[in-house]
């Protein structure tokens, strides 16, 4: 059985001279709080620096309490003193787990300085810590009991962590460590594997790190290595940091590394300024917690960009804040930002919960994470919601205290895993009742699995990879709802030609019934008829019939195409239907009979009606298998285009169109104004000599131009006589 590497982990620190000198990071006291009592005179102290020691002991304390806080049992850690001889601080033991033992056994290790120092070695507790990685826990050797008694001998695979922070001097010297520890390792696996000792246990796998330590007006001349597999039971790197924050940093990256961990920032957290309790300002917290508390907001987010694996997308807020910047700087963030929403006081309230996880602050001493401790220790409750740059948010996670513990729990975002399990008819956008149930159920008996004899040598395919293949085929276009589709909605119509384009090879008989079906749909759009379209879900009146023959000419097409390389014949069916569908440029003003003309691309004189009896109504490769009933069909209609006679067109006068009611949806306006127009026709009284014209333009005095042209016509009648 094999431990994983995060359940033992041995710190090696050095006790030498080196880590007696200044870290040369000035530390300012703080005289804040004297501010009001100090005196006129009062001289504030000078600024100190810390020794490099306790800017490590400080690390790995910070690394220890959150380890401990989010494993409480299971994770062990095992801390040493390197100076002339090896000094273990605490044991494997469960009880010398805890803070309070190791900085009890630190605060009689001072910084070493006198004649002593110049014996100091970290070899000696890099040796010694080897020894102790060899020594089972209480956990190991209970599990390694149990498997002594079972049969077949399995043993217990034993795995941990070195973590040494010392001084490296030179590219050389970082070698001779890491050869000291593989030496040591390989001696140790050695004299156990001879010996018989049930306390110890080999050595299968360490992962040793050193952390060069730097003061921070210094470069370090050690260049950091990338963890490399020396050989099967060591893997080694090297890492450089300057002493104070940037080591805390560290050994923060590290502790996220080995455990498993991410940090979520808790932003926008309402809190009291501590200068002026009467103003408030929002402030960030960052928790630390294992990374599996993550898992379903990134799941969500694959989901929704259609990434492989769970990645951080543009829907997601990424925090970069907080000391650990240089974490989140990676193409993997491990650190989530969530916004703080109205705390609950009622615990009645039952929500739905993924998975709960411990939790420890990031900068434990922080005012901003000490207030929002015991806001939850008091038994509040946070939600955190989180803040999408698309679309609304969501109350993704939950802050609660538990027997003095504080824990962060996953809540459900959809639909929960207490409810019953979904039904078919239901899917992630809601309820969905028109599944193709019935034909999936036909699909699947058609690709039923059976037992067969054994196949021959001579064979060329085994019958799996025939199966594989006519699955393969099969589903190359199968809609999974009904209102997704239109040829599948109609397979009086379309039957046999959806069943046999699947098929690896067609005969001249089965392409004929293919073209015979396609004629059909063609004949459905001539004379009009409505196809079968699905209403279920649907709205208003639907698509227009022109725009559904679009869609199931489009499908159709589609379909076919996707069997087209199939074989030639498949390709003749592909054919038959491109020349028979509507091109895309056609208008949607022609009658019905012209567009069937114009698609079996006939040419034939308007002067000539005769000719009909010598042109060819369809393309040579179809006139063979089309059927008479069709092209004689086609015949009527196209003399029916041609004797049609040309339709005169009426002329309009202006004057005809005032007062008259234009087509379409009139306004009341108009309405008004007809009626109007109506009442004042009737009472109006038509002017005389217009009622007695024959045309529409009424002469003036005809009675006057009577006279005179009696008067003319006499005056020559006199002038003739005389």
């Amino acid at each position: 059985m094999s431990f994983p590497a995060s359940h033992k982990t041995v710190y090696v620190l050095d006790h030498g001279p080196f880590f007696a000198e200044s870290c040369e990071h000035p530390v300012e006291f703080d005289v804040v709080a004297l501010s009001k009592t100090r005196s006129t005179g009062f001289i504030p102290l000078a600024p100190f620096c810390k020794s490099l020691w306790t800017c490590s002991i400080e690390s790995v304390l910070e690394y220890c309490r959150v380890v401990f806080d989010i494993f409480p049992k299971g994770k062990l850690i095992s801390v040493l003193a390197s100076d002339t001889q090896a000094r273990p601080l605490n044991t494997w033991n469960q009880e010398d787990q805890n803070i309070s033992q190791l900085m009890v056994s630190l605060a009689g290790l001072p910084p070493l300085r006198g004649p002593k120092s110049n014996d100091a070695s970290i070899l000696n507790g890099l040796s010694s810590a080897v020894e102790v990685m060899t020594a089972g826990t209480d956990l190991q050797l209970q599990t390694q009991a149990a498997l002594n008694e079972e049969e077949g001998g399995e043993k217990v695979l034993n795995r941990g962590h070195i973590i040494c922070i010392t001084s490296v001097k030179s590219e050389s010297h970082g070698d001779m460590l890491i050869e000291c520890v593989r030496d040591t390792i390989a001696q140790q696996n050695k004299l156990l594997l001879s010996g018989d000792n049930e306390n110890l246990i080999p050595i299968t796998n360490c992962q040793l790190t050193l952390i060069n330590v730097l003061p921070t007006n210094k470069e370090g001349a050690v260049k950091d290595r990338p963890p490399t597999v020396l050989s099967s039971h060591l893997t080694a790197e090297i890492h450089s940091a300057k002493a104070g924050r940037h080591l805390a940093n560290k050994l923060s990256q590290l502790v996220q590394k080995h455990y498993d961990l991410a940090i979520t920032t808790v932003t926008g957290i309402p809190m009291k300024e501590e200068q002026n309790a009467m103003s408030s300002a929002n402030y960030d917290v960052e928790l630390l917690h294992l990374k599996e508390a993550h898992f379903d907001l990134r799941k969500l987010e694959s989901v929704m960009t259609n990434q492989p694996e769970p990645e951080p997308s543009n829907t997601m807020v990424i925090s970069t804040k907080g000391p650990v910047a240089t974490v989140t700087k990676s193409p993997e963030s491990n650190n989530i930002l969530l916004k703080w929403c109205q705390p609950r006081s009622s615990s009645v309230e039952l929500l739905h919960c993924g998975g709960a996880y411990r939790v420890s602050p990031v900068g434990v001493n922080s005012r901003h994470s000490v207030c929002l401790t015991n806001f939850l220790l008091n038994g509040r409750q946070v939600m955190l919601e989180q803040p999408r740059k698309v679309g609304s948010k969501v109350i993704s996670h939950m802050l609660a205290s538990h027997g003095g513990e504080i824990f962060l729990h996953c809540l459900a975002t959809s639909r929960s895993s207490l409810e019953d399990p979904p039904s078919i008819s239901e899917g992630c956008g809601g309820r969905v009742t028109d599944y193709r149930i019935t034909d999936f159920g036909e699909f699947m008996r058609e690709n039923r699995l059976a037992p067969c004899q054994p196949t021959p040598e001579t064979e060329e395919e085994a019958p799996i990879e025939r199966a594989k293949s006519q699955l393969e085929r099969m589903t190359r276009l199968w809609p999974m709802v009904i209102s997704n589709t239109i040829i599948f909605n109609m397979p009086s119509h379309l039957d046999p030609l959806p069943t046999l384009i699947t098929k690896s090879v067609l005969t001249d008989d089965e392409v004929l019934e293919c073209k015979k079906a396609v004629y059909h749909v063609v004949g459905m759009e001539t004379r009009n008829e409505p196809l079968p379209v699905p209403t279920m879900g649907s709205r208003g009146k639907g698509p227009k019939r022109e725009e559904q023959y679009r869609q199931m000419w489009s499908e159709l097409e589609t379909l076919v195409r996707a069997h087209s390389a199939t074989s030639p014949a498949h390709e003749k069916v592909l054919q038959c239907i491109l020349d028979c569908r509507k091109p895309p440029g056609d208008e949607a003003g022609k009658t019905s009979t012209k567009r069937a003309a114009e698609r079996v691309t006939v040419k034939v004189e308007k002067t000539d009606p005769d000719a009909m009896e010598t042109q060819p109504l369809w393309p040579e490769n179809d006139r063979s298998g089309g059927p008479d009933i069709k092209t004689e069909m086609h015949k009527e209609n196209i003399r029916g285009v041609l004797d049609q006679p040309p339709i005169k067109k009426q002329k309009m006068y202006i004057g005809d169109l005032i007062g008259k009611p234009k087509a379409g949806p009139q306004s009341l306006l108009s309405l008004w104004s007809g009626r109007i127009n109506t009442i004042h026709s009737k009472r109006h009284s038509e002017f005389a000599g217009r009622s007695e014209s024959s045309g529409k333009v009424a002469a003036l005095y005809p009675n006057l131009m009577k006279e005179e042209k009696e008067s003319t016509n006499g005056e020559v009648k006199k002038e003739r006589t005389s």
